[in-house]
């Protein structure tokens, strides 16, 4: 099962990619990358009175590669089975790359990391970034870095990467996934598979395949707010620190340079000694009161004097699943984001030669589109630390749910576990999900949605896809628990 199932070698389909962009100016003829395509694969369909080409065939094809879909596609290629990645943008990683959304928060659950996750952080140190600051248990890493490590793990796994591709449609009968449509460069192809794992974070293979699903939260309908993170360079990192730790005596971030950071949420338990400083920028009229409720920065390891802002937090009344609520709030949050780093940089000890420089290119989506499983997580099994004979992966981050609710952390040592079924429903029987968008509540999803419990279950789905297909087993009807206990990246302690 190693090989695609239309012979295509991985330099035909750059190949492919580059001819088919190629052959429209040589030829003139809009059908010319067609027949190219077809020339080299030896398929095309019809979709929507038009004949595409076939781009390639796999045994898996996952979508979105962000840490839950990275994951999913090296672990099924290292099962010895054929795997193509759909990536929108031109970096693995997701929001840990492309969202600026660093460091990886700690799941607080102990052995919590599955064998990828642990090598994430193996691969980091050994490129000499060290992950661990001793204190916090987060995950520093470094954005450039990470991408560069999902390259390597991808190329020696052999899957196969697509880049500036966009799943478009599925090709759905009888309750089974036989192709998605992309958008590639060249234009519309196709992509055939025999199982496929939806790790776009919108669930969008899943809605779009018949998988019922929901989005926001149950009471109100609000998603959770949007974020469009930021890096700042040229600060002071001492100066900052021994103004925030030593000065103010904020004692909220235990570690020390070059692990620091610094905070302040306002209308939380949490009282944070910056919150004055910000709620002085709302009484001048220099920033407003929703660029002050929340500031958060990160230093970055392997990049002196830059931080990671976490923040704008853009109001919850843009909607991350409404596209042109979404794209004001790009527009909204640019406008926030400057006038954040213009107070800083004006009053912050540490920032008066700082400057923006990176914005992210995507904007953080704590919450979009969730399916309707097989199992649906709730609140009660965080409280209740639940346990399942197909556990996946387990967590115990706080419920989380900005705007809505911030629970109480568990005990020390406690837990919750995510289940297979979780990933999996009865609508679509080659289909497993992956990352933030499983079956859960609005609730339950703001505990499990950080990117180390992203990246743990998408490890087990490409793990679950490899087995079901060498097992003649469907996706959703695959018992987690019964695969071999050396072959699964988590079992469960009961």
């Amino acid at each position: 099962m190693n090989s695609f199932n239309i012979p295509i070698s991985r330099r035909d389909l750059l190949k492919l990619a580059g001819v088919t962009a190629a052959g429209v100016v040589l030829s003139g003829t809009a059908d010319s990358h067609v027949e190219a395509a077809e020339k080299i694969s030896g398929d095309t369909i019809k979709y929507a009175d038009k004949k595409i080409p076939v781009l390639c065939a796999a045994d898996v094809c996952v979508c979105g590669g962000g840490p839950a879909g990275t994951a999913a596609a090296v672990n099924a290629a290292r099962n010895n089975v054929s795997v193509v990645l759909i990536e929108r943008g031109i970096a693995l990683g997701g929001l840990g790359v492309l969202g600026c959304v660093y460091p990886f928060m700690d799941t607080h659950a102990p052995n919590s990391d599955t064998p990828y996750v642990a090598e994430l952080k193996q691969r980091l140190r050994a490129k000499g970034i060290e992950p661990f600051d001793g204190v916090t248990q987060q995950t520093w890493h470094n954005p450039e870095t990470l991408a560069l490590i999902h390259d390597e793990m991808c190329e020696e796994a052999g899957v196969n990467v697509l880049y500036q591709t966009v799943v478009v449609d599925s090709l759905t009968s009888g309750g089974k996934i036989s192709a998605v449509i992309v958008q590639t460069i060249a234009g519309l192809a196709a992509i055939k598979a025999k199982t496929f794992i939806d790790a776009t974070g919108d669930a969008y293979l899943a809605r779009n395949s018949g998988v019922d699903f929901e989005r926001g939260y149950e009471k109100t309908g609000n998603n959770q707010p949007l974020s469009f993170r930021f890096e700042m360079g040229g600060i002071d990192t001492q100066k900052l620190y021994n103004y925030v730790a030593i000065e103010l005596q904020e004692d909220w971030c235990k570690s020390k340079l070059p692990y620091f950071e610094i905070a302040e949420a306002m209308h939380r338990k949490q009282r944070y000694k910056l919150e004055a400083f910000m709620a002085r920028g709302v009484e001048t009229g220099e920033i407003t009161q929703a660029e002050a409720e929340y500031m958060q920065a990160y230093t970055i390891i392997g990049k002196n004097g830059v931080m990671s802002m976490n923040c704008p937090e853009i109001p919850v009344t843009f909607r991350a699943t409404d596209p042109v609520s979404y794209s004001k709030a790009v527009t909204f949050g640019r406008k926030m984001m400057r006038n954040i780093a213009r107070y800083l940089v004006k009053h912050l000890p540490g920032f008066e030669n700082a400057f923006i420089s990176r914005e992210a290119v995507m904007l953080g989506a704590r919450e979009s589109w969730r399916i309707r499983g097989k199992y649906y997580m709730v609140e009660d099994d965080y409280h209740n630390q639940s346990r399942f004979a197909d556990a996946v992966c387990r967590t115990a981050w706080f419920i989380d749910a900005h705007g809505e609710k911030v629970s109480e952390k568990l005990p020390a040592g406690g837990y919750y576990e995510i289940p297979y079924r979780a990933l999996v429903s009865d609508k679509v029987s080659n289909l497993i999900v992956a990352g933030r968008c499983i079956s859960a509540s609005f609730i339950l999803q703001a505990s499990m949605r950080i990117q180390p419990t992203c990246a743990s279950i998408g490890e087990a789905a490409g793990i679950a896809a490899a087995y079901g297909l060498k097992s003649g087993v469907n996706a959703n009807a695959l018992d987690w628990s019964t695969i071999p206990a050396h072959q699964r990246s988590y079992v469960s302690a009961g």
